[in-house]
């Protein structure tokens, strides 16, 4: 039997399908934001679906934070009991001056909207007591600024993301519901407290959950869609404060439900932040989420996929090496972070100073408190809108330190109009200025825009490892300017042109201060402090290479 002879042209195709199979039997390293802009997509259906889910969040975050302009505001009007012969209570009533009830005797008179229609009517904080009803707020966002460094460091060392929401959620749910208990202004301001601590998170956490799943060049827009839903909250308040204005209770009772109720029928749904997984050496299921959105946008992944290490794995395994030498980087101890983050807080403080007060403040406009309301929440859609524009059009320091500038212009402007403390109060619609409502309705959405543009901003301008602790320190800044704000508001009910005054030279400091921040716009997203302090000063290296030659 003849042996056959052998095949030529099969040895070598074995060997062209080993050279074939090789490369494939490696492994593919990418970073995260190469997997999302080459084989997720950089803004797909599934992406969509996650940026609506975690925004919605907002919705809860903005009621929680500007309920007090219904529940603490100061009553209007007022009106003498049972026919009071008081010529002080009959002359003082016909004009409905707020002030001239601190002359009379207690039980003389009464609020024409009940004594339930605000804690200042419940509790009797006008006259001697009038600085007391700027505490509540005061005290929130003290809350607020301790809550952001506690959440932001929760968010990254530990619950990450996804997690920290939540809780926030939770939390800001019960702490409303309990405020709506308060039996005097004290537990009432401990429980505001509590209350700002609690809904940090949400805040901080949000725009980063949404702008780590999707590519770069929709960071900007994906940023603004949050702050719809803010708009979406603010404008809520006044259409459920006005069916509860004879009781402020039942206003803090709704609001504390819808969180609960999102917080068990939608979060589920929200996937964890890829990039804070991959830097806690989660590396498969950073993949496994990767995979899910790319499935969701009718696409696949490379079999032989893998995460790239942004750190140098020299010492053990890849994800040792990567947990270890991110949790080891610290932004405070880093030089160049460091100066960076506090000139963030310092830009940050004069916004939040600015954004929380000048909403504050609408009472001391001579309009209905309602209508004010409103024109300030439909202000906030053009703020949105035009920010979204204008982030996919110009740098972000120059969007920055422009709408700070024409926030602090508006608000200076608005001295000329702001009416003393007297005349009729009982008819503010009539006697307010049209031209003052307009220009602070243009300086806060200056300040809207200036406020939105800094949490994109923040996010770009640190890396993973500390990107929620940095958002947690410039939510810290915004917080501190907040609390200050509603001393200045109460002020303000005596000298109107004061707290416009104040409002409009931080605001212009602020845009000042921005100047020296680096630009970002389309920059990528770096995942330790080292790595982002190589690559910076290499593109700025190779910058100035370009500028010499």
């Amino acid at each position: 039997m003849e042996e056959a002879a052998p095949n030529p042209g099969h040895g070598n195709r074995q060997q062209l399908a080993e050279r074939v199979a090789s490369p494939a039997a490696r492994n593919l390293e990418l970073t995260v934001e190469a997997v999302v802009e080459e084989y997720v997509g950089s803004f797909g259906w599934s992406q969509f679906l996650h940026v609506l889910l975690v925004s919605i969040v907002w919705v809860f975050d903005s009621q929680n934070t500007l309920v007090t302009i219904f529940s603490d505001a100061q009553p209007k009007s007022w009106r003498c009991i049972n026919n009071s012969s008081s010529s002080l209570c009959m002359s003082s009533s016909s004009r409905g001056d707020v002030s001239s009830v601190c002359g009379l005797k207690p039980g003389t008179w009464e609020w024409v909207g009940g004594h339930e229609s605000s804690i200042v009517a419940e509790w009797g904080l006008v006259c001697d007591r009038r600085f007391l009803a700027a505490v509540p707020a005061s005290m929130f966002f003290i809350g607020s600024l301790l809550g952001s460094a506690f959440f932001g460091h929760l968010a990254d060392a530990s619950l990450g993301r996804k997690r920290t929401v939540l809780l926030s959620c939770i939390l800001s749910s019960a702490t409303a519901f309990l405020t709506s208990l308060s039996p005097n202004i004290w537990i009432y301001a401990l429980l505001r407290f509590a209350n700002g601590f609690s809904r940090s998170g949400i805040g901080i956490c949000c725009i980063v959950l949404a702008t780590e799943v999707v590519g770069r060049k929709w960071r900007g827009p994906v940023s603004q869609y949050g702050f719809f839903f803010f708009t979406a909250g603010f404008f809520s308040l006044p259409l459920i404060a006005y069916p509860t204005r004879k009781n402020w209770r039942n206003l803090y009772r709704i609001i504390s439900l819808l969180p609960l109720s999102y917080s068990v029928l939608s979060f589920p749904f929200v996937s964890e932040s890829p990039r804070w997984l991959l830097v806690r050496g989660r590396s498969k299921e950073a993949l496994d989420v990767l995979r899910k959105f790319a499935r969701r946008n009718g696409k696949t992944l490379p079999e032989n996929l893998c995460l790239a290490n942004p750190s140098d794995p020299k010492e053990g395994g890849e994800n040792e090496a990567l947990t270890k030498t991110c949790t080891k980087e610290s932004l405070w101890r880093t030089k160049w972070a460091a100066k960076r983050m506090i000139t963030v807080m310092i830009a940050g403080f004069g916004v939040g100073f600015v954004y929380y007060g000048v909403q504050l403040n609408v009472e001391n406009l001579n309009f209905n408190l309602y209508f004010s309301v409103g024109i300030n929440a439909l202000m906030e859609i053009p703020a949105i809108i035009f920010g979204t524009i204008l982030l996919g059009l110009t740098s972000r320091r120059l969007l920055f330190s422009l709408s700070a500038f024409l926030a602090g212009i508006s608000c200076l402007l608005c001295i000329i109009f702001a009416h003393g403390k007297h005349g009729n109060k009982a008819d503010k619609s009539r006697d307010g200025s049209w031209a003052q409502l307009i220009i602070e309705g243009v300086g806060f959405m200056a300040a809207s825009i200036a406020y939105d543009v800094l949490y994109i901003y923040c996010v770009e301008l640190f890396p993973t490892n500390v990107r929620n602790f940095a958002m947690s320190q410039s939510r810290l800044s915004l917080m501190l300017g907040a609390s200050i704000a509603p001393l200045l508001v109460a002020a303000g009910r005596l000298s109107p042109s004061l707290s416009f005054l104040i409002f409009g030279i931080l605001s212009i400091f602020s845009g000042v201060v921005s100047l020296w921040l680096p630009e970002t716009k389309n920059a990528p997203l770096y995942d330790s402090l080292k790595q982002q302090e190589e690559e910076e000063k290499h593109r700025d290296m190779g910058q100035s290479n370009n500028i010499q030659a």
